[in-house]
């Protein structure tokens, strides 16, 4: 059984460590930023965008569990006060050992009952184009493409 639970203090901090050396990554992987400045945009970004870490307002951190087993997490945040019925995933992560057993889709099953009682009812999410697995993920779950950013080195 797949379940959602509020983020603690503890989990957070692990999560964080983890995101943005993950975020740096995966920025890097699509030619947006150099190596050398990616971990320290990466913090802003997230400093930024959690100024006050699991309990930034209308921002909602869950890790996800696996019969009392830590298989992942996801963040939604609730679009206030432009559109407060949109929520945006930032980030949604199965650990690799347990990718490919069906969590992500249950995962984002349970994140969608949240996110319509918390009031939203659309969710909008960023993948990055050489996230083929994600990306695939999201299609099945219904999740269609609104914008591609294209580029190519020359």
């Amino acid at each position: 059984m797949i379940t959602l639970q509020p983020m603690n203090q503890e989990q957070f901090k692990q999560y964080i460590s983890y995101a943005i050396k993950d975020y740096a990554k995966d920025k890097i992987a699509s030619g947006n930023w150099s190596e050398n400045e990616a971990i320290d945009l990466s913090k802003k970004a997230f400093e930024r965008l959690l100024p006050k870490d699991e309990k930034t307002e209308n921002n909602h951190l869950f890790s996800i569990f696996h019969n009392n087993i830590l298989v992942g997490m996801i963040w939604i945040s609730q679009k206030v006060p432009t559109n407060s019925n949109e929520g945006f995933i930032y980030d949604f992560v199965i650990f690799e050992q347990y990718q490919g057993l069906g969590y992500g889709k249950k995962a984002m099953k349970e994140a969608e009952i949240i996110a319509k009682e918390l009031g939203m009812n659309k969710m909008v999410l960023h993948v990055f184009g050489h996230n083929k697995i994600a990306r695939g993920l999201y299609e099945k779950m219904g999740y269609e493409i609104t914008n591609i950013t294209m580029a190519k080195t020359i």
